[in-house]
């Protein structure tokens, strides 16, 4: 079971080969950001007993980090750690509807999990795609969808995490938000391509096409149910198809679209780590926002309780493995709720004929 808070583990280790990545970048060529002999070289001049392992994010997480080389490693980590844990909590903070203290304890409790602790330790990229989800939700109950797009465009630190996102604002007929959105994609296309070249662009798809990081399919339907090949997949289309036709029958309720995109995007992808669940704590976030009974607030808030470090450390803790199991129950909720109002109106006629 991942301990997030396990002392033994490599502290800064993903936020370690980010910046690597961008020191080979910075001297020697982006084009080279893909060369792992050259990163693995660099992750061991920056922190000569750390591990090396091997760049395979997108370009853009060695771009945002590249402001931090000239600073001492470990202050460069510590800076990236806070920017990442300020980022995602004034984003709860700034979107929520509640005020004063409850502000602040749902955002807290939104940060409690393990995985948010795990996230911060290795230096992941997770809480800023996470408060791209929670910045969209404001943006998109404003209809301000050029701006939810923009800030969906933090999704192109991990793409993988919360692919279908974008494409549940779609089928919400939230068009700019979508178009928006593939607009930045373009613009950090074309800088890639600029900044790298054919080869380098070739040498990054290559990696997506090399195996799968250890340990990767733990939160996947693979490693949930036990199934592979033609099941998993037929599986993924299912649960994407739910997913989407889910955020359709929630799109007057932005925040909702945007959690049944950020669930879904869960299940379907085809390899994750603890850190990514940073995106599940945040939909449970916009759901509690958006659903203030207690029927919705409760198994949230026994969520949140049961996924605290301390607890993620006794006998109580849920396997890795059974994450999955809860996205689905949080999944099939909305999308039961998205089919309830329908039952409610096919009921109507018959109590409007009433005496």
């Amino acid at each position: 079971m991942l301990d997030a808070l396990n002392r033994y583990e490599p502290i800064g280790i993903d936020f370690h080969t980010y910046l690597a990545a961008a020191v080979v970048g910075l001297h020697q060529g982006w084009a080279l950001i893909y060369d792992q002999a050259a990163v693995a070289a660099a992750q061991k001049q920056l922190v000569p007993g750390q591990i090396a392992q091997p760049f395979l994010s997108p370009p853009t997480d060695a771009w945002l980090t590249a402001p931090l080389t000239p600073l001492p490693y470990w202050l460069a980590y510590w800076t990236w750690a806070a920017v990442d844990l300020v980022a995602l909590f004034g984003a709860l903070l700034w979107a929520s509807r509640n005020s004063g203290l409850e502000r602040w304890l749902y955002a807290a409790a939104a940060l409690g999990p393990w995985w948010v602790v795990h996230a911060l330790n290795l230096g992941q990229v997770a809480p800023l795609v996470a408060a791209g989800a929670v910045l969209a939700t404001r943006f998109a109950r404003q209809r301000n969808d050029v701006a939810a797009g923009l800030a969906l465009s933090l999704l192109y630190l991990k793409p993988n995490t919360a692919l279908l996102l974008p494409f549940a604002l779609l089928v919400a007929g939230r068009y700019r938000a979508f178009a928006s959105w593939v607009g930045i994609g373009a613009v950090l296309g074309v800088a890639a391509l600029a900044s790298m070249g054919p080869d380098g662009i070739a040498a990054y798809a290559a990696q997506l096409r090399g195996t799968l990081p250890e340990g990767a399919s733990n939160l996947t339907v693979e490693g949930a149910f036990g199934v592979t090949g033609i099941a998993a997949s037929a599986l993924r289309v299912g649960i994407a198809a739910a997913a989407l036709v889910t955020a359709h029958r929630l799109r007057h309720s932005p925040g909702l679209v945007i959690a049944a995109g950020a669930i879904g995007s869960l299940l379907v992808v085809p390899y994750l780590h603890g850190s990514d669940l940073c995106l599940f704590s945040t939909a449970a976030w916009i759901v509690w926002e958006e659903r203030p009974a207690w029927a919705w607030r409760a198994p949230i808030a026994a969520g949140w309780v049961i996924a605290v470090p301390y607890v993620n450390s006794t006998s109580f803790a849920i396997r890795l493995n059974r994450w999955t199991l809860v996205e689905i129950g949080l999944m099939v909720a909305l999308a039961i709720a998205a089919w309830w109002p329908a039952r409610r109106l096919a009921t109507a006629p018959a109590s409007a004929s009433g005496p």
